[in-house]
């Protein structure tokens, strides 16, 4: 059972390990963490290396054109919010699938339990697979339904009508328990390690924006924190929700939160504009909204070693030879 709920845990925390990697016209890059190893996107393609426990990298990488190449829709403001979420959201799965067959052939069968009565390739198939459907019913229950309820709890007490002030609770709500939920995966052991190779990422992705040699001596001198994890996003879609569903506005609370969840690809894509606007701006006023993003990122990222390092930068150096 416990490996299930950490198997659970990695899937359910995958969107917040993600970094964008079309931000703005001058990025090139983004990647995410993934277990034992990091997932690099370039704009040809992908690639994810895993290092194993005697050492050695294992990598895959493949060529993959955007959602913009292949849809012209996906190159409208917004549309392209969607595309790049809805990509970002298949690699991510494709990486953390790889990076699973990977931990269980290294598992030893005492370690592994139930797992290791499976070959890798079919126990990673129906894991992520269940394991995804289940950790997004999970994050609907967390984020959307729990702090609608408590806010409606909270009209009957008190009595307010407006709409503002109850999508205002609710965001506070939405955002607490984000952040609980956060905190509570971070005492985890193997998500403390992955949290680790989420900082060799964003280290590795500044060493490269900053046209530096890709070298551990380079990537470690810069931050964790990088404005466009999809932690940072993820804050920025809890507040801008606050003023779509102001504005789309129901009365009867199974409309609200069904209107929530069908709304969701509307807020993500302007949560998208919201970011792109602000990698852009560096100095203007949108970055006080993407600053407690990075604030909650300490949370998310811890100072890697020096292996892990060396796993990110070579993600990164395959990606770039797709």
């Amino acid at each position: 059972m416990r490996g299930y709920f950490k198997y659970l845990a990695w899937v359910s925390t995958s969107w917040a390990l993600e970094s964008s990697n079309g931000a703005a016209d001058d990025i090139l890059v983004g990647g995410q963490a993934v277990i034992e190893g990091v997932m690099m996107r370039s704009p040809q393609g992908y690639a994810v290396t895993v290092r194993r426990q005697d050492g050695t990298f294992q990598t895959v990488k493949e060529n993959l054109p955007t959602t913009a190449q292949k849809w012209r829709l996906f190159k409208l403001p917004v549309f392209r919010g969607v595309g790049i979420l809805g990509q970002a959201l298949v690699l991510g799965i494709r990486a953390l699938r790889f990076s699973v067959d990977a931990a269980l052939a290294d598992a030893e069968p005492e370690q592994s339990g139930v797992l290791a009565k499976t070959s890798p390739e079919k126990v990673s198939s129906w894991l992520i697979a269940g394991n995804l459907v289940l950790a997004l019913a999970v994050n609907i229950a967390l984020f959307v339904a729990l702090p609608l309820f408590a806010t409606r709890f909270a009209q009957t007490r008190l009595g307010f009508e407006s709409a503002l002030l109850f999508n205002g609770i609710d965001g506070v709500f939405r955002i607490t328990a984000f952040v609980t939920f956060l905190a509570v995966v971070a005492r985890m052991k193997d998500m403390r390690r992955v949290f680790q190779y989420h900082g060799a990422e964003h280290k590795t992705v500044y060493t490269f924006e900053a046209r530096e040699s890709l070298n551990t001596a380079n990537a470690r001198k810069f931050s964790t924190l990088h404005p466009r994890c999809g932690t940072s996003f993820l804050l920025v879609v809890m507040i801008v929700s606050i003023a779509v569903f102001s504005v789309a506005h129901f009365d009867a609370l199974y409309a609200k939160l069904l209107s929530r969840i069908a709304l969701l690809p509307l807020v993500a894509g302007l949560s998208y504009e919201v970011i792109r606007f602000s990698a852009k701006r560096p100095a203007g006023l949108l970055r006080l909204v993407t600053f407690p993003g990075l604030m909650l990122q300490k949370i998310t990222t811890k100072e890697p070693d020096e292996p892990q390092l060396e796993t990110a930068i070579r993600a990164l150096e395959e990606a770039l030879t797709v």
